[in-house]
């Protein structure tokens, strides 16, 4: 596989779990309250109906997360993904640690992956059961390969919510999303983005664009939106979020990725704070990516 197709998928990987590692509650209360009776004023990402790059789903090397690229792995290719993720809001931090996710090329226009996180124990009234946290696991399926310039992939998941998720939410534990990403690439610059919605009735948008300053290295910039009509609260919700991402080829085939997000026009009980990630990921090689 070529360099430069290494720190493609390798550089997806690291936006993707920089975007969409979920976070759980771990932290202590200043005393505010967000009107729920929990003693906080932030809502955590996890305990919000509304999905975000941080609640949202990875499957390592094709990040399938409210933003997605629509490069794929080719037959018999894999990746695997080891991460970790800290959300800070105004009154509560998050941790999930591993995210592990993993992705395998079936065909020249199918691959499948899966994304589970481990949600780390909370401290205060807050904080959810730590155990195995919200999990997806999906299909990616090419619709244009790139010999118009433009590549165009779909991509069904299945969301099942972690326990804590559910109850702090009213949801059901299973829902279906179908976002739906196109890529233009020049030379070492992508810009790609994704929109689509999920059964639950959240809708997202978002683009982004990645550049390789040099042969080991991939730098990436990105902005999402998404938002709910909450008919348990009776409120729309609505959130936004600017994620910067770097990763470097160590090895070949082995990369190191961090990145840093922040929320933007977002309120406090829509999840609004910092988001910190990082971790390494590993591609197995079959015939080309497409």
């Amino acid at each position: 596989m070529a360099r430069s197709t290494q720190i493609t998928v390798i550089a997806g990987a690291a936006l993707a779990l920089a975007l969409a590692a979920p976070v759980y509650a771990q932290g202590k209360s200043n005393g505010k309250s967000n009107g729920n009776g929990n003693g906080h004023k932030s809502t955590p990402p996890s305990s919000s109906p509304l999905p975000s790059p941080t609640s949202g789903p990875a499957a390592a090397a094709s990040p399938l997360v409210w933003l997605d690229d629509a490069t794929l792995l080719g037959p018999g290719s894999a990746s695997l993904t080891l991460a970790a993720a800290r959300w800070s809001g105004t009154d509560l931090s998050e941790v999930d640690v591993p995210v592990v996710a993993a992705a395998v090329g079936l065909a020249p226009r199918l691959q499948i992956g899966a994304s589970v996180p481990h949600v780390l124990d909370g401290a205060g009234g807050a904080a959810p059961i730590g155990g195995v946290g919200t999990s997806y696991i999906n299909a990616k399926i090419a619709v244009l390969t790139g010999g118009s310039g433009v590549k165009l992939a779909v991509s069904p998941v299945l969301e099942v919510l972690s326990e804590s998720a559910a109850q702090a939410s009213g949801q059901d534990r299973t829902h279906v999303g179908l976002p739906v990403s196109v890529e233009f690439q020049h030379d070492t610059t992508r810009v790609f983005g994704s929109t689509g919605f999920f059964t639950q009735g959240v809708w997202f948008a978002g683009g982004g664009v990645s550049v390789q300053p040099t042969a080991r290295s991939g730098l990436s910039l990105s902005f999402t939106r998404s938002r709910v009509d909450d008919s348990v609260a009776g409120v729309v919700r609505d959130r936004q979020e600017l994620t910067g991402a770097a990763s470097y080829l160590v090895r070949p085939q082995i990369a190191l990725f961090g990145a840093l997000g922040r929320t933007i026009a977002t309120t406090d009980d829509n999840g609004a704070g910092t988001t910190i990630s990082g971790g390494v990921s590993f591609l197995f090689s079959g015939r080309s990516v497409k």
